[in-house]
């Protein structure tokens, strides 16, 4: 991707979250949430990121968007860095950079109507528009979204958690900007409702020109609404590629593993596919093994896999990156529909 073409620029990005132990807390130690990511997205791109739960994806999104400070690392928005901008830089990224929260039953304030919902980003950043012109904006977001504009003085609890959704992705797109970071959008919601409102994300992208670093962990979705996609398994990215490269030919085991855990329609294709099992359940983050970190759970797990941490690097072809020092080459079976 051409330099002039990348909005959002993460490197080696570490957040630690220190916890205490031991016999009166006397012992130290750190949650490695996340621990040495780097990446790029790109202007109009949709970047996903899958992994199982606890794998740090929704502490990467909250470090991204500047809620949570980097334990060492750079987020860069149009070389500004993130956690180091301030005064008019930093006002100007916030604008840019906005977030789509998992649970829209928790992140509305149920007191306030959805006039007052979406009044609130220009009442932070008062330069943005004109007051005369702001409830004009309102009217704009509502039906830009799907939503009745003579619903303004309705309350949270008087909207279907789709609505709901769309209020928050109409807050987040208020100061229009450039990167919407989504974090697990639509887990929280019923399937039908899911397909709506990432049809509606895809649109609002046409229309809009937006970049979104879109978090989930239902792997059909992601490959619904991405152009690339990055696998985080406890707190690194072990695969990042091509939608399709990634899909149909997955390089890291647990890549593997997770995509041959989908359910297949066709009762051919499930018959004939051959599964690997993965054994135990994912290590502590606090006391990760050493080398590779799937290395416990790995069908192909060597001894050098103990000793040497594989680093992502480009495997087999130019779009895709595996960090695995014994990379599969074989296609895999198609997800269904």
């Amino acid at each position: 991707m051409a330099e002039r073409d990348v909005v959002l620029e993460v490197d080696s990005l570490v957040r630690h979250f220190p916890v205490k132990g031991g016999l009166l807390g006397r012992g130290r130690s750190a949650v490695q949430a996340v621990d040495g990511v780097s990446f790029t997205l790109g202007r109009g791109e949709t970047l996903g990121i899958v992994g199982e739960s606890g794998c740090g994806k929704s502490t990467l999104a909250r470090t991204v968007v500047g809620l949570d400070s980097p334990t060492s690392g750079s987020v860069r928005y149009r070389g500004t860095d993130v956690h180091r901008a301030s005064g008019r830089e930093l006002r100007q990224m916030r604008r840019s950079v906005q977030i789509v929260l998992q649970d829209p039953y928790t992140s509305l304030n149920p007191r306030k109507t959805l006039r007052d919902l979406l009044m609130q980003p220009f009442e932070i950043h008062r330069d943005v528009l004109p007051r005369e012109r702001r409830i004009a904006r309102i009217k704009e977001l509502v039906e830009l979204v799907g939503l009745d504009p003579d619903h303004l003085d309705r309350y949270p609890f008087q909207f279907s958690g789709g609505q709901r959704q769309r209020i928050g992705i109409a807050r987040a797109l208020a100061l229009e900007p450039e990167v919407v970071v989504c974090d697990e959008p639509v887990s929280a919601l019923d399937v039908s409702v899911q397909a709506q409102v990432v049809n509606l994300l895809r649109r609002l992208q046409r229309e809009l020109g937006l970049s979104y670093l879109f978090i989930a962990h239902d792997l059909s979705v992601v490959r619904h609404i991405s152009d690339r996609v990055a696998v985080m398994y406890l707190g690194k990215v072990v695969e990042l590629g091509e939608r399709a490269q990634v899909y149909d030919r997955p390089r890291h085991p647990y890549t593997r593993a997770l995509l041959e855990a989908v359910p297949i329609p066709d009762p051919v294709g499930r018959d004939e596919r051959v599964r690997v099992l993965l054994a135990g359940d994912p290590p502590s983050p606090v006391d990760p093994p050493s080398g590779c970190r799937f290395r416990t759970r790995c069908p192909k797990a060597e001894d050098l896999c103990a000793v040497t941490e594989p680093a992502l690097a480009v495997e087999a072809t130019p779009q895709t990156e595996a960090a695995c020092h014994f990379p599969d080459h074989t296609p895999l079976a198609r997800l269904g529909a």
